[in-house]
């Protein structure tokens, strides 16, 4: 079939009202426009493009200088905000234009000395070539279509032919000052006003105008008209083969993969799924290993992707060992004595047959590869069709992705959360301990599978799934969907529970005494059995058992919720001589009158404190240490379990609850 339906068919989104709000500010409309901008995928993918706009400022001494207002390092344009663009002096700028030559780190310098707002984000490394362009308002993104076109043998030819002399094209050059002084040097006795855009080859495509609108609704029309072009020239499959849905020994091999990935990175990883019709069209094509291998869209996402993917076969820990193997030879040929090797672990994965898997340190940045990869599946298609995917030279793929900016950045960061790139289920979760824990762990950089009955934990988390933990199945289908989303398993919070309504063993009914079992003991273990064979394929795994108090101190009338706790510890002990030769440390909490859970509403709280002749203040503080044990508490505990803190225990039972005579 043609490709026009599967095309984004970018349209202007302008609203005389919504830019009648903007009052006439030239920033403000400068942000309107970028979000605009921003909201389509297609054309500036996670956070690629900039925007700006040049406007007149008066500075303290009342001399009149006119600025560029530049979209600032770190913030996207599908949000940004006027704070989120850098005013930096446009006279600087355009000098720094005329130099002979600039390290691109001198650059950066040189524009943060020339803004005027020290608290202001770090000017895109592209300000001096919006400085070049003599409009007010300038546009640029990386079009998915454009660049497709362009990604081709003869796409220089394609280009001038699509777009005639009223585009500049340029050869590609690095971004920062060696493109912008390059644009320079070609535009000193070029007509402007002549001109209606420019096309960056494999790079991206630039829109001016004097108004915001004009400049906005050019970059759609050069858009339009490649993706009209693409419309009318290529043919693409259409529908995916039949596939049944991965899961078993398929899942399984996922975290087979994810640990050999997190070994070659020498950092736990997120591995995500998209077996989505047209990932599964990409992956089943003859030749996608051949194509899949040629480079990335843009060089600006081999910095998320590098160069090339890995191709997944029947033994993931080989294949990775081969594309490390081979990323350490391709930074051999091009590195100079300086740089050092970044980790050689790939960052998206094609499956033939199947799909294709977005490798990243935060399920964010997974995401973010799974859209990059699913814009590159598609405009590899569409240049095949035009005469096959052509990428850029290893060399300038190299160069960007060990560029010195991004090297500097590397330099810069802090040390990741703890718990980063660890994978964790949580049960129980939308409330109590439960929602603790897994609010916890998520602070601590985790990847949280959050678990209960309550429909309303979908809402609560990225990764919020409705599952009753007594349905056997269902249980299953919420371990299986934790492989699919983040890749394996490390950390299991087991800790969905209900005390049952005190009744003497005497008295005990048979329905109060299976509810207890059911949920605070068979529940437990069903979960750990499906979970095991993850566990054993995680990074330092561990599990985390909610018991109680009432495990090494019982109380009379709660023996339902006491036997299935004590239960539940026994399991844990047993788990923890089982599982030590696979590395998984199984430890239990024994928490005792935490107050802030459903279960304890004001009423219940002011009639428990008069039976003991306490105020509720009292009787929340009735302890050794006389402190409020709260959800908090335990979930800090939960999560020392979890991390390298325990890295050498296992076994063990600890109370979370103030102190207790009858348990000490």
């Amino acid at each position: 079939m043609r490709s026009g339906g599967i095309l984004c068919g970018v349209k202007s989104l302008w609203n005389d009202d919504d830019a009648a709000a903007m009052g006439g500010d030239v920033l403000r409309l400068r942000a309107y426009t970028s979000r605009l901008l921003g909201r389509e995928p297609s054309l500036v993918l996670h956070g690629g493009g900039n925007t700006s706009v040049k406007a007149e400022w008066t500075s303290l001494f009342g001399d009149l200088e006119e600025l560029l207002y530049i979209k600032g390092s770190g913030w996207d344009l599908a949000s940004i905000q006027p704070e989120g663009f850098a005013p930096v002096r446009l006279d600087v700028l355009r000098r720094m234009a005329e130099l002979p030559a600039l390290t691109d780190s001198a650059m950066v310098r040189a524009q943060r000395a020339a803004m005027i707002e020290p608290s202001a984000p770090a000017p895109s490394v592209e300000a001096i070539l919006h400085a070049v362009i003599p409009f007010r308002y300038v546009d640029h993104t990386h079009a998915d279509a454009v660049v497709a076109v362009s990604n081709t043998p003869d796409g220089d030819a394609r280009i001038r032919a699509l777009y005639g002399e009223r585009v500049l094209v340029v050869p590609y050059v690095m971004p920062g000052f060696e493109l912008a002084r390059a644009v320079y040097l070609m535009t000193r006795d070029v007509d402007w006003s002549a001109l209606d855009g420019m096309v960056l080859l494999h790079h991206g495509v630039f829109s001016w105008g004097p108004d915001a609108r004009s400049s906005y609704e050019a970059m759609i029309s050069l858009v339009s008209r490649a993706e009209e072009y693409l419309g009318g020239q290529i043919v693409i499959l259409s529908a995916a083969p039949a596939l049944s849905e991965v899961e078993g020994k398929d899942l399984h091999l996922i975290a087979t993969l994810r640990l050999a990935i997190s070994k070659a990175a020498r950092k736990p990883m997120i591995v995500q799924l998209d077996d989505s019709p047209h990932a599964a069209v990409f992956a089943s094509l003859p030749n996608v290993a051949e194509i899949a291998t040629r480079g990335p869209l843009t060089p600006d996402h081999v910095i998320r992707t590098k160069p090339v993917p890995m191709m997944l076969g029947d033994d993931p820990s080989s294949d990775v060992a081969a594309y490390a193997a081979r990323y350490r030879d391709y930074f051999e040929r091009n590195a100079t004595p300086e740089l050092q090797c970044l980790d050689p672990a790939p960052r998206w994965v094609v499956w033939p047959h199947v799909g294709t898997l977005a490798v990243g340190a935060t399920a964010k940045d997974a995401t973010i590869v799974t859209d990059i990869a699913r814009h590159t599946t598609r405009a590899i298609q569409w240049a095949e069709s035009l005469g096959g995917w052509t990428a850029l030279a290893e060399r300038d793929l190299f160069a960007m992705e060990y560029w010195e900016l991004e090297q500097a950045k590397l330099r810069q960061g802090g040390a990741a959360p703890v718990l980063q790139g660890k994978i964790a289920i949580v049960t129980g979760a939308a409330s109590g301990i439960g929602r603790a824990c897994a609010e916890a762990l998520a602070e601590q950089g985790a990847a949280v599978m959050a678990l209960d009955i309550d429909p309303r934990v979908e809402g609560m988390y990225a990764a919020g799934r409705t599952c009753d933990v007594t349905d056997a199945d269902a249980l299953t289908r919420a371990v299986d969907a934790t492989v699919r989303r983040f890749g394996g398993l490390d950390i299991l919070v087991s800790n969905a529970g209900l005390f049952t309504a005190s009744q003497t063993l005497e008295h005990m009914s048979a329905d109060a005494w299976q509810r207890s079992i059911d949920l605070n003991l068979t529940s437990h273990q069903r979960l750990l059995q499906r979970c095991i064979p993850y566990l054993r394929l995680g990074i330092d795994p561990a599990v985390v058992l909610i018991a109680s108090k009432n495990v090494p101190a019982p109380g009379p009338g709660a023996g339902a919720y006491s036997v299935a706790k004590a239960g539940l510890t026994q399991l844990g002990r047993l788990a923890a001589i089982e599982l030590a030769k696979d590395g998984i440390r199984v430890n239990m909490l024994h928490p005792h009158a935490v107050f802030d859970t459903g279960a304890w509403t004001p009423e219940v709280l002011a009639e428990r404190a008069k039976a003991y002749g306490l105020s509720v203040e009292q009787y929340k503080a009735n302890n050794l240490l006389g402190v409020e044990v709260t959800s908090r508490d335990v979930a800090a505990l939960a999560c020392a379990m979890a991390g390298p803190v325990f890295r050498v225990t296992t076994g063990a039972q600890v109370a979370v609850d103030g102190g207790n005579d009858r348990v000490i």
